[in-house]
């Protein structure tokens, strides 16, 4: 089972010499954000307090994660700063138990609520108008009266939230989208009321520009909002893996008691749980009594059901499909699995990619430039336009001031930095939830984008490439000892040791009785030592023991050296200076690692083997599996600086590693992207990138093609945001007028902007099926 150690929302980090927090880690739950405009202004609200370090908004998750300093500023001065700038903040707190989906009820209701006023706004403003297309004119909706009501109707309820939210941005130095729909819907509004009440200016009337305006708007942003529900979908499924109960029962109690149903927060480690069939599984436990079959497919992508016996471990959020069980609690809350992997998963959405970052800079000062363009378009079409083409504005059948009026609103209306800030969020958010659905944990948008231009690939050997399942072949004693003994002073030293050898160790040792070996030592890579009756007893590789002193005669390397060459491990024991002899365990290759190292190279990726072995082994398994270049007897250090010489020496090559044990971890580190396997010790899960939690070799790819399938959607979502406004814009300001004679209305323009946004998440939510269909699957 894997386990990772907890992240809670606001987390203390980084204590100096006397113990105290110099940083702290708060997640905010944010609202207002309607742009990456917004998402730029929240960075720079929070950058502007003394005590912040650094923040991190996300637009789509509407999420800010903080690094602050304690001493400086308070969590609560933090959102409360927030709020009064127009982004209503909430401290997300981890009671220890799984993030709940915040508000995710009213959020539904305002999403039907906002459809349900955006098709009446549509629909009356229609009806105002069917005269225009060859329909019948309605007396009453054909009055200007009701033209006026709808419009102020329109802005005082659906609009005034908008408008409200447009004058704070303008006021704190922030302007969003709200603030240049504001801006147009507002100078639309009062245009229309002036030729009202003074015709003799010869003006025309408008009020349906606004209500088509807001409606059009209303209705964008509510198809918008269910697309972004849709991206989260993932992630909704797993939040919804945990139950709210735990049934509670005694320890010993028989299969037929029903105990008592709690809340599952209030589960202590230790106690027990019963779970029936077609029960979700409510912590991290132990089975203690009975059998079943465990559906965990939606936490470790793994689509068979998993047969569970006694002393098994299981996973919250899993379903128990067959079997009555009782498990005693290992792990509750915060600190299951499930808890665990939804955390991963909402971090990885917050991490920014490099891209990310860069349209969101652009973003901050988009509405700046777009009113800009609109007051000169409002000034060129009302004072030169008319003098440069007088018949092309006679054709439009509107008076100069008024075409510059519609013109310079259609520019504050077409603007979409709604788009440029999506394009990369919502990438990253399906992205990340597919993932998870597959068992891939990915730490950051930022991983996925240096992933997908990973040129070489280094493995370890034991565990990684082999299933680190090592069984003891050979007990080879060159001391006065018998081979039981051998095998008792190795499993001895060994014990409690999680190295898959020690682990082969161990397991070939037992019935046997094993010795009370004290102050035991371990040296990454190298070896174990530890003290029994005043003797120093090693247990390690040869090149480990020479160092420490061990004598050495040359007799015994021909025997070594066979078995090396069988794709066998050789591990030397010793006690004091004296060699006493050596064991051979062999492992079996993942029936996968060949074909995966074949698509590596198919991919252009180039493999390369780092492994603690011996050359012998070390050149049996790369043969075996297809790696061309190894190397072998290699420390944690050496591993370390053979990454490093491979980034020196070509700074444009990006090094990714697989590995899985703690001598793995600084290499792990030391890689721009590491990727460990599920059965990987708790260190070396906590420094990788990646985590497959399946320990299938075979996800590598998976990770590879989900981040190179990614990085390409945000990069067509950046490319159309960008083309979008490009194009818009000048098509707005009546750059095409002269040539065209396209005059774009300002409704037209808000359903064009709505349009541009939806484009980008059903985009980047076709993510989801371009995926399914590259594994071969249905995508649902």
């Amino acid at each position: 089972m894997v386990q990772l150690s907890p992240t809670p929302a606001s987390t203390l980090t980084n204590k100096d010499e006397n113990g105290q927090n110099r940083t702290a880690s708060l997640t905010l739950d944010v609202g207002g954000m309607k742009c990456a405009g917004c998402v730029a202004a929240v960075e720079r609200q929070l950058g502007q307090l003394a005590g912040v370090k650094d923040s991190c908004v996300n637009l789509v998750t509407a999420v800010a994660v903080v690094r602050y300093e304690p001493e400086k500023i308070q969590p609560q001065a933090i959102a409360e700063h927030l709020s009064q700038r127009g982004f209503p903040s909430q401290i997300r707190h981890g009671h220890g138990a799984i993030p709940a989906t915040i508000g995710e009820k009213e959020t539904r209701e305002n999403v039907n609520w906002g459809l349900t006023i955006a098709l009446v706004l549509l629909l009356l403003s229609g009806l105002g108008h069917l005269s225009h297309f060859g329909g019948p004119m309605i007396p009453f909706f054909h009055h200007p009266i009701f033209h006026w009501s709808l419009a102020t109707l329109a802005i005082a309820i659906p609009g005034r939230e908008i408008f409200l939210d447009g004058w704070r941005g303008l006021r704190f130095g922030h302007a969003n989208m709200n603030t240049l729909v504001a801006l147009g819907t507002g100078s639309a509004y009062l245009t229309s009321c002036i030729a009202w009440a003074w015709p003799g200016l010869g003006w025309e009337c408008f009020f349906d520009e606004p209500v088509m305006l807001l409606g059009v708007l209303l209705l964008g942003r509510t198809l918008e909002s269910k697309a972004r529900q849709k991206a989260k979908s993932a992630l909704t499924e797993l939040l919804a893996l945990q139950p709210s109960l735990a049934r509670l029962v005694g320890r010993g109690e028989d299969q037929g008691e029903t105990g008592i149903e709690i809340p599952v927060e209030q589960v202590r480690v230790g106690e027990w749980v019963q779970v029936l069939p077609g029960e979700k599984i409510p912590v991290d436990g132990i089975l203690v009594a009975g059998k079943t079959l465990v559906d965990e497919s939606l936490l470790t992508g793994e689509s068979l059901p998993v047969v569970k016996n006694v002393d098994d471990a299981v996973i919250a959020g899993a379903w128990n499909q067959s079997g009555a069980i009782t498990i005693a609690a290992t792990h509750i809350g915060a600190e299951t699995t499930l808890a665990r992997i939804i955390q991963l998963v909402e971090m990885a959405q917050t991490q920014k990619a490099p891209m990310q970052r860069l349209a969101d800079q652009v973003a901050g000062w988009f509405a700046y430039g777009v009113m800009a363009i609109a007051l000169v378009t409002l000034g060129f079409w009302a004072m030169v336009g008319q003098s440069l083409f007088p018949e092309m504005v006679a054709d439009t059948g509107l008076s100069p001031l008024l075409l510059a009026l519609k013109l310079s609103v259609s520019v504050l209306v077409v603007a979409c930095p709604c788009a440029l800030g999506l394009a990369t969020p919502t990438a990253i958010l399906v992205g990340t939830s597919l993932g998870a659905e597959q068992g891939i944990l990915i730490k950051g948008g930022n991983i996925l984008e240096i992933l997908q231009r990973t040129t070489v690939m280094a493995f370890d050997k034991t565990g990684t490439l082999t299933q680190g399942n090592l069984q003891l072949t050979d007990a080879v004693p060159v001391a006065d000892i018998t081979g039981i003994e051998l095998l008792t002073l190795a499993a001895s030293v060994e014990q409690g040791t999680r190295h898959p050898l020690a682990q082969g160790l161990i397991s070939s040792a037992q019935g046997l009785e094993l010795l009370p070996v004290e102050n035991i030592e371990t040296e990454a890579g190298q070896g174990v030592q530890g003290w029994y009756q005043g003797d120093r007893l090693l247990v390690g590789n040869q090149q480990w023991l020479m160092e420490q002193g061990v004598r050495w005669d040359d007799q015994w390397q021909i025997e070594a050296d066979q078995l090396s060459r069988q794709g066998k491990t050789v591990i030397f024991v010793a006690c004091n200076q004296q060699l006493q002899g050596f064991l051979a365990l062999q492992d079996t290759l993942r029936p996968e690692a060949k074909a995966t190292i074949a698509q590596l190279k198919q991919l252009g990726i180039t493999p390369l083997l780092l492994t603690g072995d011996h050359p012998a082994i070390a050149q049996a398994i790369a043969m075996e599996v297809g790696i061309e270049e190894f190397q072998a007897q290699m420390t944690p250090q050496a591993k370390v600086a053979k990454i490093k010489a491979m980034q020196g020496f070509n700074p444009v090559s990006v090094i990714a590693m697989v590995g899985d044990g703690i001598n793995d971890a600084p290499a792990l580190a030391q890689a721009d992207v590491g990727i460990s396997l599920s059965g990987a010790t708790a260190v070396a899960m906590e420094t990788a990138d990646v985590v497959l939690m399946r320990s299938h070799l075979s996800d590598v790819l998976k990770a590879l093609t989900l981040s190179r399938s990614t990085v390409a959607k945000i990069k067509q979502n950046l490319l159309w945001a960008l083309g979008y406004n490009l194009l818009a814009i000048p098509l707005a300001a009546g750059a095409f007028l002269p040539s065209f004679a396209i005059v774009l209305t300002p409704a037209i323009a808000a359903a064009m902007m709505a349009s541009s946004s939806i484009v980008v998440v059903l985009n980047a939510l076709a993510l989801r099926y371009q995926f399914s269909r590259s594994l071969g699957q249905d995508p649902g």
